[in-house]
């Protein structure tokens, strides 16, 4: 099961950002009133890694850096995945799969 670690600052993004120098990052932008995402977060719970949580109702600002910083137009839910500072995966609504998600994490 995921451990989902909500991002509720420009800075903790930054991190993840750094962090993902050294291991992928999964992050997941969640819409806490669409019925969509609301299946989608039940799908990403089944990847077994950390997944940061962005709360778009919560953390505009951070969803919108997200956007600015990977060049990925918003959407929720959105998932993306970052390796070296870039993304290396993202897909939204329904084509998010946690097969994807793991496979593109653990790097096969």
């Amino acid at each position: 099961m995921a451990n989902f670690i909500e991002v509720n600052s420009i800075e903790k993004l930054e991190k993840l950002f750094e962090e993902s120098n050294e291991k992928p990052v999964v992050l997941f932008k969640h819409s806490v009133t669409c019925p969509i995402s609301s299946g989608v977060y039940y799908e990403v719970s089944e990847v077994e890694t950390d997944v940061n949580l962005v709360i778009v109702q919560k953390a505009r600002d951070i969803s919108n850096e997200i956007a600015n910083k990977t060049g990925i137009r918003h959407e929720s839910p959105q998932a993306i995945v970052l390796k070296n500072g870039k993304a290396v995966y993202h897909a939204s609504h329904y084509d998010i799969t946690a097969e994807d998600i793991q496979r593109v994490e653990s790097g096969e």
